[in-house]
């Protein structure tokens, strides 16, 4: 049905058993945003060091070398198909998806994000000292119409910020 929503079930927990590196993150928008503003500052946030400066910089560096990430087809009915920023041309820090292209008003090359199965992303642009968060909690993942306001808020952010290039 267009326009509704429909709550699904089984709704998964908040409790994650055991940490896991691939998943499982419970957080709130406010602390995403402060672990992003550690990240642009090289590792300290209001005069308190959590990661060494080089630590920062290796986690946004390429690990892959000439290998790229291509989109990712889901066998999950939790998810749909998704495509990163650059199709095949993105590569991967430590614990980053980094941009590769272009795109006008959006992030620039060397910008790191990624995102969570309900519908929840981040970007990190090093080069112009912007950040954003949106959290959506939905399914499936990748869903077309999330993708689209995840999109249209990155361009906002650029565009009140005068940075569209």
């Amino acid at each position: 049905m267009e326009g509704v929503i429909v709550l699904q079930a089984p709704q998964p927990g908040l409790t994650i058993p055991e940490p896991i590196g691939g998943g499982g993150l419970a957080s709130t928008a406010n602390d995403d945003g402060r672990f992003m503003r550690m990240l642009l500052n090289g590792g300290e946030l209001d005069g308190t060091r959590a990661l060494k400066a080089e630590t920062v910089t290796l986690m946004g560096e390429n690990h892959i070398g000439t290998v790229s990430v291509p989109a990712l087809k889901t066998a999950l009915p939790r998810s749909a198909d998704f495509s990163f920023i650059s199709d095949g041309r993105d590569k991967w820090g430590l614990g980053f998806l980094i941009t590769t292209d272009r795109v006008p008003g959006r992030r620039s090359p060397g910008s790191l994000s990624w995102g969570g199965i309900n519908n929840t992303y981040f970007w990190i642009d090093p080069s112009r000292g912007i950040a954003g968060v949106i959290l959506m909690q939905y399914l499936p993942f990748a869903d077309v119409k999330a993708l689209a306001v995840y999109d249209a808020f990155e361009r906002s952010v650029y565009q009140v910020v005068g940075a569209e290039r």
